[in-house]
């Protein structure tokens, strides 16, 4: 993997650790905020849930052997995705957190959401991994030209 992939694995790892302690703690009430008003679970534990989900991921960002980085890549993506009906709850429903005062800022926070899935698949290989496995079929061997 190469040093820039390296860098932005660590970097989206450390970003996830420091986003779940935020949820756990300095940052709780403003995560409260991008929880969907439609969701029948208290708010509260929703932003300790996902803490604890980001920390989880973040850590295995940064420790995950080589061997398992492709499918802690996919995990992580599906997380973002996952969380993603927060980001726009907060927008619909006109929501301030985290500077976020405008619909426009909301906004932009939406587009830079898809950017993170795409980070997440890059930085780890997953993308990679996955091209060269539907190119080889799921046993590892090339697919015969008639098949």
């Amino acid at each position: 993997m190469t040093t820039l992939r390296t860098l932005a694995r660590q970097v989206l790892g450390a970003f996830l650790i420091v986003t779940g302690t935020g949820h756990l703690s300095f940052a709780r009430t403003e995560f409260q905020a991008q929880v969907p008003s439609w969701i029948p679970v208290d708010a509260d534990r929703v932003v300790v849930v996902s803490g604890v989900a980001e920390l989880v991921l973040g850590l295995a960002l940064l420790a995950a052997p080589q061997r398992w980085r492709g499918r802690v890549g996919w995990v992580v993506a599906a997380f973002l995705v996952a969380i993603f009906p927060g980001n726009l709850a907060q927008w619909a429903e006109g929501r301030d957190a985290f500077g976020l005062d405008s619909d426009a800022a909301r906004a932009v926070r939406l587009v830079f959401q898809p950017v993170l899935v795409a980070w997440a698949l890059w930085s780890t290989g997953a993308w990679r991994e996955w091209r060269r496995t539907a190119q080889s079929g799921s046993t590892g061997r090339p697919r015969r030209a008639d098949s």
